[in-house]
């Protein structure tokens, strides 16, 4: 299904588990996810709740024209499909680049949320973090998505995944290609996060309870670059998952959904 953005743009999202639910968790993707990044995650949450997967503007089924959006544009799509299927308060949970818009929409619609969830997710840049961002940057100029790809994995997924992957690293290379292959769109993406200054004393305006997750071996956010965002936000809770990386709706997924589950049920 498609709702339009306040400038005309078509928005692809999902309705799926139960539809009577009266709680409502949306899903939001990482920078080169699609929908189909939470396959895995929503049959833990499809008993008792409304789960609304989208694809961000430049991503998957969404459209890919305009300008770069940031991330307070990306927010403002999500409350565009808030309003499209009426759900008044929600449960928001965002992965990496997803967790970068649920921080922002925290910011400025915090009357519409109920919990906020930020999974492998960061408030400010280190000269590490720079590096890769360049180097995903250089890769995706030089030889497009499918180079980026190569570079950016080693980042995202921790060495166990390599050993024993759920998803075989060349079928899981295919089909992120096949729905995010556009190097405009991904350009357009990254300049967010790329132009983004540091959020950190923006989050001491967050007062919504919030989980925060992040995985020990997370290579391209580190642990202390989240531990930031829990201390910048004074209503929120710090989980580490041991030995996962930063892909956790790919790599710990039971012991994601049920942090989040155990978060909101209290």
């Amino acid at each position: 299904m498609n709702c339009k953005t306040n400038d005309g743009l078509n928005l692809y999202y999902e309705v799926q588990g139960n539809l009577s639910a009266k709680k409502t968790i949306v899903f939001l993707n990482g920078l080169s996810q699609s929908t189909v990044a939470w396959i895995l995650t929503t049959p833990h949450f499809k008993d008792n709740y409304r789960i609304v997967l989208m694809d961000l503007i430049f991503q998957g089924q969404s459209d890919k024209t305009g300008e770069w959006r940031d991330f307070d544009q990306h927010a403002k799509d999500v409350l565009c499909l808030l309003n499209e299927i009426k759900a008044d308060k929600i449960i928001l949970a965002g992965l990496s680049y997803g967790s970068l818009v649920a921080q922002h929409f925290a910011v400025l619609f915090p009357e519409r949320l109920e919990k906020l969830i930020l999974i492998s997710t960061f408030a400010h840049k280190t000269p590490y973090y720079n590096a890769i961002e360049l180097a995903w940057w250089r890769a995706l100029e030089l030889g497009g998505y499918p180079l980026m790809l190569d570079i950016m994995l080693p980042a995202v997924l921790s060495e166990e995944y390599f050993k024993n992957p759920l998803i075989p690293i060349d079928l899981m290379k295919q089909a992120r290609q096949d729905s995010n292959g556009d190097k405009e769109a991904m350009f357009k993406l990254m300049e967010a996060t790329k132009r983004r200054p540091d959020f950190r004393k923006e989050l001491n305006k967050i007062k919504t309870p919030t989980l925060i997750i992040q995985g020990e071996k997370d290579l391209l956010l580190p642990v202390h670059m989240a531990a930031e965002v829990a201390k910048n936000i004074s209503c929120s809770e710090f989980k580490i998952i041991p030995g996962a990386g930063h892909t956790l709706n790919l790599e710990a997924i039971p012991q994601m959904s049920k942090e989040i589950k155990d978060f909101i049920d209290k």
